[in-house]
């Protein structure tokens, strides 16, 4: 298998956490569509803007000679360790707020490996990734927004003094 060189390591690992937010996107709206169907829409928008981040990196994937695959299988163990992170975090007794906290968690990630690839390509200069994180970073940025404010006000709807389960 060929080696990847950092930015191509960090390409695959934003195409895998966009591979994992269109999991825990679907995921987050099953727990939220009956007590907050108002997030509904938002996640959905979320889902497809990842589907299509996605899609971006692997048109860039598509055109680095003989890599295809090594960034493929990069982003594949990066969506693999995601999903491991769910399934942990949002077990069986998850509610909304479990939900838009860890996605608060997993948009954050996001922007830190938005930022870091487009740092790193300063020094490699390929304008393809260039346009990508100048895409992507601002998603980003509003997805993380979108949801820290979802789990404030989901969490103000909640009584302080009550016991957790």
């Amino acid at each position: 298998m060929a080696e990847l060189t950092n930015l191509e390591t960090k390409l695959g690992e934003v195409m895998g956490l966009a591979m994992a937010a269109q999991a825990a996107t679907e995921k987050v709206r099953g727990l939220v569509e009956d007590e907050h169907p108002e997030y509904v829409d938002q996640l959905q928008r979320m889902h497809r803007e990842a589907a299509e981040t996605e899609q971006r990196c692997a048109r860039i994937t598509d055109t680095i000679e003989g890599k295809k695959t090594a960034i493929n299988e990069e982003a594949a163990a990066t969506k693999r360790k995601g999903a491991e992170m769910m399934k942990i975090y949002l077990d069986a007794d998850a509610d909304s707020l479990d939900g838009f906290e860890f996605l608060t968690m997993a948009e954050a990630g996001e922007v830190g490996h938005w930022n870091v690839l487009a740092s790193m390509n300063d020094g490699a200069g390929r304008s393809d990734v260039e346009q990508l994180c100048d895409w992507a970073i601002p998603i980003q940025n509003r997805h993380f927004v979108a949801v820290t404010e979802a789990s404030r006000e989901i969490s103000r709807a909640e009584d302080p003094a009550a016991l957790a389960n």
